[in-house]
C-alpha cells in the first residue's frame, strides 16, 4: 500500500454549504490515525473580461472579519452538484447580472487539498452582457465593479485583493492567454 486507506468515518458536523467528517485511517506503514475532512461541493469561480477590463465583486469574508475583493465564485445551493459550466453562469449571472456570450473552461483548482475535498472549476467569460444581479440573501453586502488589468495586478501586490482561488485562477488566465 502506498497511499492512505479510510478504515471507517464518521460524520461530524453539516450545514447547507458543508459537511465535517473524521476517518479513521491506516498509513502505508500500517500505522493507524484520524483525518479530519471538510466536505464541499465542486464550485465554478468566473472571470468576467471585456477587453483590458475585469469584474470583479466585493464582500465581507466573515472568518476573516475583512472585506475582500475576488473573482465571481460560488457552489450550487444545498451542497447540490451542478454541470460546472451552468454553476459558472448561474454565478456570474446572480453576482454580477453579467450573461457571457463565451465561457471557456480554462482549469481546476483545489481549495486546500489537506483538508478540505472541494475542487473549483474555473471559467474566463466574455462577450458579456450587463444585466440586473440577482444575489442570495447571504450576499446581500456585495458589491461589484469593474477593473484594469494593471488595477488587478495592484489590488494583488498590495494586499487589496487576497483569495486564493482568485489569485490562482489569474495565473490559469495568464497562462491560457
Amino acid at each position: 500500500m502506498d497511499y492512505i486507506e479510510a478504515v471507517g468515518s464518521r460524520e461530524v458536523y453539516r450545514n447547507p454549504w458543508m459537511t465535517v467528517r473524521e476517518d479513521e485511517i491506516r498509513r502505508a506503514d500500517g500505522t493507524a490515525g484520524i483525518y479530519g475532512v471538510v466536505d464541499r461541493p465542486t464550485y465554478a469561480l468566473v472571470i468576467p473580461q471585456d477587453g483590458n477590463r475585469f469584474h470583479l465583486v466585493e464582500q465581507f469574508r466573515y472568518p476573516l472579519g475583512l472585506r475582500r475583493w475576488e473573482f465571481p465564485q460560488g457552489t450550487a445551493p444545498g451542497r447540490a452538484e451542478l454541470d460546472v459550466a451552468e454553476l459558472a453562469a448561474r454565478e456570474l449571472r446572480e453576482e454580477t447580472g453579467l450573461i457571457a456570450g463565451s465561457m471557456t473552461e480554462i482549469g481546476l483548482l483545489d481549495v486546500a487539498p489537506g483538508i478540505c475535498s472541494q475542487r473549483g472549476r474555473v471559467f474566463l467569460a466574455t462577450e458579456l452582457t450587463e444585466g440586473p444581479h440577482d444575489r442570495e440573501h447571504e450576499e446581500q453586502d456585495m458589491r461589484s465593479a469593474w477593473f484594469t488589468r494593471t488595477e488587478v495586478e495592484e489590488m494583488m501586490r498590495g494586499g487589496v485583493i487576497t483569495d486564493a482561488q482568485t489569485m490562482a485562477a489569474w495565473t490559469l488566465m495568464l497562462l491560457h492567454d
